[in-house]
């Protein structure tokens, strides 16, 4: 998911472009981000029977290479801790997860299950893409954090992914989608027009997914899009961060006119950094240099 509303409220940055523009260059895909796509389009029992979602990226991938674009996937590695409660809420309890680690408080983060079937499933798109000379980096943790940071040190032009939060983490140019019909277009988001044209930059969408809520974080209870913008264009992007980790977010309710019945809360710096300083692959180490 990444950030409640945020794609809504990026939609006026969102560019649509044709395929070509990818021509000579190397982009990052969040393999997941991907596969949840294709099985999205192929979700009935046959489809998935005779792997009509491998079909799907194989086309992907060959319309990207006839491009001589240097396809890198990145896959997820462990569950980040701050985000366990998400993901267990989403998956009934934990069905992607090794069973015998269920307590956040006593673990960094979680190995998933890699006999899921949509564990199978990356391990088959991986596969394929070895077939056709794509290499595959797997991340620490979260796959589109690897992405943004591939992408913030110039290691890739940019980033395949439909997780919003892939912004907070630093990437600078994002393609949320592909289609391959009439010529081909790639649904793509640049930063530099984020801050331009919203003046927004890293550290007010890291302060909107605290607003809004996000994987690691609930949110502030009636807050909407609308108001959470204009709550973090009053205080400005060079300062609101530094006002959420010194005041929490109390403040907020007293904004919007409510009853402050927020107490500061820790979680909030944790969110922070969270994004600010991910589990990654540095962009110097030997695993992303390979």
């Amino acid at each position: 998911m990444g950030v409640k509303n945020l794609w809504d409220i990026l939609e006026s940055c969102k560019k649509t472009v044709p395929l070509h523009h990818l021509q000579n260059k190397r982009v990052c895909v969040d393999l997941s981000c991907w596969m949840v796509q294709l099985q999205n389009v192929s979700k009935s029992h046959a489809c998935m029977k005779e792997k009509v979602y491998l079909r799907g990226l194989f086309h992907r991938l060959r319309a990207l290479i006839a491009l001589n674009c240097n396809v890198v996937f990145v896959a997820d590695g462990s569950i980040p801790a701050i985000k366990l409660s998400t993901y267990r809420r989403r998956l009934n309890m934990g069905k992607e997860v090794e069973h015998n680690e269920t307590n956040s408080q006593q673990v960094t983060s979680l190995r998933r299950n890699m006999g899921s079937e949509f564990s199978i499933m990356i391990k088959e798109a991986k596969a394929l893409g070895m077939a056709l000379g794509i290499s595959c980096l797997n991340g620490i943790e979260e796959a589109e954090a690897q992405c943004a940071l591939l992408n913030f040190e110039s290691l890739c032009d940019g980033c395949f992914s439909s997780d919003s939060d892939i912004f907070l983490f630093g990437a600078r140019t994002v393609y949320r989608d592909i289609c391959l019909g009439d010529g081909g277009h790639i649904v793509c988001y640049e930063m530099a027009d984020i801050e331009t044209k919203l003046g927004f930059g890293r550290d007010s969408l890291i302060a909107l997914s605290l607003l809004l809520g996000c994987d690691y974080y609930q949110g502030v209870h009636g807050l909407g899009p609308e108001s959470a913008c204009q709550i973090v264009k009053s205080i400005g992007d060079k300062f609101v961060l530094k006002k959420i980790a010194s005041e929490g977010l109390e403040w907020a309710k007293k904004r919007k006119g409510g009853v402050n019945n927020l107490q500061k809360d820790e979680k909030v710096l944790q969110v922070i950094n969270a994004y600010m300083k991910p589990k990654c692959h540095s962009a110097d180490s030997d695993v992303v240099h390979r």
